[in-house]
């Protein structure tokens, strides 16, 4: 799936997943997640608060919500969250 999907990662940290939304729901994201979860005992991530899919991705995968923010520090100014998973 070489160009419809991608993951960047580090320790204790995911920068970014994606997948083409033309293909998601195809288990891709999850493989993505599965790489990174092997790699490392505990990931944390942020999402933006108003993308219900992607928190709903995460939550059902096992990361938990830990903390909300108004967006202050963030490029974009959105309100974000912050998702930590542990094995």
């Amino acid at each position: 799936m070489q160009g419809v999907t991608g993951i960047a990662f580090r320790q204790h940290r995911i920068d970014q997943l994606y997948v083409l939304p033309s293909h998601q729901g195809r288990g891709a994201g999850t493989e993505l997640l599965q790489i990174a979860k092997s790699a490392f005992d505990r990931l944390q991530l942020w999402t933006f608060q108003r993308n219900a899919q992607a928190r709903r991705f995460y939550e059902a995968r096992g990361f938990v919500l830990i903390q909300e923010t108004d967006g202050a520090r963030n490029e974009e100014k959105e309100p974000d969250a912050l998702y930590l998973w542990t094995r």
